[in-house]
């Protein structure tokens, strides 16, 4: 059957990948389907977009994937999509396909994408998918669970190996702007410090006048959590080095890195990606255009494609101040 003559939506992943992308591909799909509209998917986010670079998806496209991280149709970051002429031209194949909205999954960057292509006339529904938990408008992004829980996890074991050798552990998680991970790393590790890039207030000096305060209280090794866009590329092996330099204590530096990408989402993201893939082609048939599906205050509801982009969340000291008060 001649795919111009369907009626149907496009459905893209986008930017950095995040577990769970491929629960919420599966939710769209299979929501999409039960009410008879065909499911155009696009390769390598706003790359396949422009490129035309197409593949439909039925029912088993989308089977035994929710249990997978990645994404099935894979990601990649578009240089072409931050021109005018690459919003056109994505814009146009839209058009040329018949598609009568197009699913974005990914962080802020792609739903910026999303709306050149709302104000060029496509109907765009937003699905908030980054482990960083950086999209102001939603208390919840798909991903972040898993995340923390893989990095929770990690540093589980390095504090073994740590108290056994009474050593002092810099762990870094990623964050290159948001310090989310960080915090509820830290939090849920058991962590002495967390440094984060919304908040400079503890140093290096801090940093290590605390760890000097808790040996010389009797603790014998210690924690503490930076996240990647605190302190540049090698923050945290140039905070262990000095750290050992100045107090003779033994301080390893472990970078996470990619591995809080990657792995099983857990059963949290499988939910809220299942959730928000239906809300979106629920509100599609309800012809409510151009919205991000959002998680507030313990449930799913919808914003607007601009006011959503426009919300700006103030940062909250409150998990850093009892993350310290429950280290002393």
């Amino acid at each position: 059957m001649d795919i111009l003559k369907q009626r149907k939506i496009g459905l893209l992943t986008s930017g950095g990948d995040a577990p769970g992308m491929n629960a919420a591909i599966r939710a769209v799909v299979r929501a999409a389907l039960a009410e008879k509209i065909k499911v155009i998917g696009f390769m390598r986010g706003y790359e396949g977009l422009i490129s035309s670079d197409i593949v439909e998806l039925e029912s088993m496209s989308v089977s035994d994937i929710i249990h997978r991280g990645g994404t099935i149709l894979l990601t990649a970051r578009s240089e072409d999509m931050m021109t005018e002429a690459g919003q056109d031209r994505a814009a146009r194949v839209c058009d040329v396909l018949g598609l009568e909205a197009l699913v974005v999954i990914g962080g802020d960057g792609s739903f910026r994408g999303a709306l050149e292509l709302k104000k060029r006339g496509v109907n765009v529904y937003g699905i908030p998918a980054t482990i960083d938990l950086d999209i102001d408008c939603t208390e919840y992004t798909i991903g972040f669970d898993t995340a923390v829980n893989t990095g929770m996890e990690a540093i589980t074991r390095i504090r073994d190996t740590s108290s056994s050798h009474e050593r002092c552990s810099v762990v870094e998680v990623m964050g290159r702007d948001c310090g989310n991970i960080a915090l509820w790393c830290g939090m849920t590790g058991g962590a002495e410090e967390a440094l984060i890039p919304e908040d400079e207030t503890a140093d290096t000096k801090t940093v290590i006048n605390e760890i000097i305060r808790n040996r010389s209280r009797g603790k014998r090794h210690n924690l503490i959590i930076i996240a990647e866009g605190r302190g540049g590329k090698g923050g945290s092996e140039q905070l262990a080095r000095e750290i050992q330099s100045i107090t003779g204590i033994n301080a390893r530096a472990t970078i996470l890195g990619h591995l809080q990408r990657g792995g099983n989402p857990s059963a949290l993201d499988r939910m809220r990606a299942s959730m928000m893939g239906y809300r979106a082609v629920e509100l599609f048939m309800k012809g409510v255009r151009d919205r991000v599906i959002i998680y507030k205050d313990g449930k799913y509801a919808d914003m607007d494609f601009e006011e959503a982009l426009g919300v700006k969340r103030e940062y909250n000291r409150e998990i850093y101040d009892i993350m310290k008060k429950l280290s002393i």
